[in-house]
């Protein structure tokens, strides 16, 4: 498996919609999402995406420090780092919270947004992809904002009946099936990071650039396919050909870290997602590349603070805890 596709899988993510708006020009609204928009899948995330599908009529998007971007009927619009932002059907105007035109369901359903004036009509459904993941190097390289062009995506049949099936729910007063958002989630972000990829230039740095990059690319994905070997430095950089010196420099000026930290780091992570699927310490720590519990106690309480038994127990317990609802 490449890294690119490992750290999708990885990502774990789930989803949901729970809004749709229906805006008529004029209009500008600013957006914050946070988690308790959330609660009405039962998720407590660590990190939000969230991202609006424009089924009707179109919009401009506006972000702190980016370039206007509009976005038309049948394109979707994402935020990796869950940046507030404003929608607006034209420039200049005045906005008003979002949060505060929202009309709450009493039952349970999704909410609705209904503003503007008697002009133009845009209609928005609005959802959230989510992980519990700390860090994802993959998440992390993305920029603030990237549209898709569904048009051009391998995943343009499912992506399309996908949304439509929950614009139908969200019309209907229900919140669309959890494996159909979760799957939607993930081909959303799989759309986005491949269409962005293919975009990079030559000038950009990052984990994608880090991923086309030969040698590079070749040792990510030698950590990622075999991460319980015992790796140095000097063995990755001759097993891509480059001198030891050579490869750190290249790896740390595209990656943002030396080759080991990212391999602890991801490590670590990794050792996450096991320890919620139930097995053992010591089955954890031998999958991820530790030669005994002791060692990778030490390594796991000194990246998080707390042993990997005592972090699991807390994931237990939150678990085991209701998500508070969005409060009114």
């Amino acid at each position: 498996m490449d890294p690119l596709s490992d750290l999708l899988n990885a990502v774990r993510l789930t989803g949901g919609v729970f809004l749709s708006a229906h805006f008529t020009a004029p209009w500008c609204v600013n957006v914050a999402m946070s988690a308790r928009d959330c609660a009405p899948y039962q998720i407590k995330p660590t990190h939000i995406i969230a991202f609006h599908v424009v089924t009707e009529g179109k919009l401009l998007v506006a972000l702190e420090g980016e370039p206007m971007l509009e976005v038309g009927a049948g394109e979707i619009v994402l935020f990796p780092q869950n940046d507030p932002h404003w929608l607006a059907d034209k420039e200049g105007l005045e906005p008003v919270s979002a949060r505060h035109l929202i009309q709450k369901s009493t039952d349970g359903g999704p909410h609705q947004i209904r503003y503007g004036g008697d002009g133009a009509s845009t209609r928005v459904v609005c959802g959230f992809l989510a992980s519990d993941l700390d860090y994802n190097p993959l998440l992390a390289t993305l920029p603030k904002l990237l549209k898709i062009d569904i048009r051009r995506g391998a995943s343009r049949e499912w992506i399309e009946a996908s949304v439509r099936f929950a614009a139908g729910e969200l019309a209907a007063g229900r919140l669309a099936s959890s494996g159909v958002m979760t799957r939607l989630s993930e081909s959303l972000l799989t759309e986005a990071v491949r269409q962005y990829s293919a975009e990079l230039g030559e000038a950009d740095v990052g984990w994608l650039k880090g991923v086309r990059d030969p040698q590079i690319g070749r040792a990510l994905a030698l950590m990622h396919q075999k991460l319980a070997e015992p790796w140095s430095t000097d063995v990755l950089a001759a097993k891509v050909a480059l001198s030891r010196s050579a490869f750190v420099e290249r790896f740390s000026s595209l990656i943002g870290m030396p080759p080991i930290r990212y391999l602890t780091v991801w490590r670590l992570q990794t050792a996450k997602l096991y320890l919620r699927e139930s097995k053992t310490i010591a089955q954890v720590a031998h999958a991820v590349g530790y030669e005994s519990v002791e060692a990778f106690s030490r390594a796991f309480k000194r990246e998080y603070g707390v042993s990997p038994a005592q972090w699991r127990d807390q994931q237990m317990a939150g678990a085991q805890s209701p998500a508070s609802p969005a409060p009114t």
